[in-house]
């Protein structure tokens, strides 16, 4: 209960009405399932399309990025499990929390960046934290 009262309350800031809080959200989820479904596909053109134009401009191209997941996002690029948690505002940039555990069964909670561009949405940067940090 208390993280859809914070989802709310986050969404209602970015001007977002009850309905359109839920369609926001609703948008941000299917943008980073669908570049999780790419990358597990190894479809990175696709995966390539969800960034934002910052990220496209620092990796160039989908080969680059696709490579750059595998190694440094692993549990990205092959998650066993992936389950949202809560989106909130930091320091006025949205951020959805996953939840992913990797095939191995370790849990990470990964911080999606997201940013409005077009009348939708785009991931811009991805940070791991602890799983103790979690609000998961």
């Amino acid at each position: 209960m208390r993280a859809f009262l914070i989802v709310g309350v986050v969404l209602l800031g970015l001007g977002f009405g009850p309905a359109g809080a839920q369609d926001a959200e609703a948008d941000i989820q299917a943008v980073i399932s669908g570049q999780i479904e790419a990358f597990k596909a190894d479809d990175f053109e696709t995966a390539f399309s969800f960034a934002s134009p910052t990220i496209k401009r620092m990796f160039g191209s989908p080969a680059r990025f696709g490579a750059m997941v595998q190694t440094g996002y692993p549990m990205v690029w092959r998650p066993a499990q992936v389950r949202f948690s809560v989106v909130q505002t930091r320091g006025g940039r949205t951020i959805q929390s996953v939840v992913v555990t990797d095939q191995s069964g370790a849990l990470y909670v990964l911080d999606y960046e997201m940013i409005a561009v077009d009348g939708g949405w785009q991931i811009d940067g991805v940070t791991v934290r602890r799983t103790g940090d979690a609000d998961a």
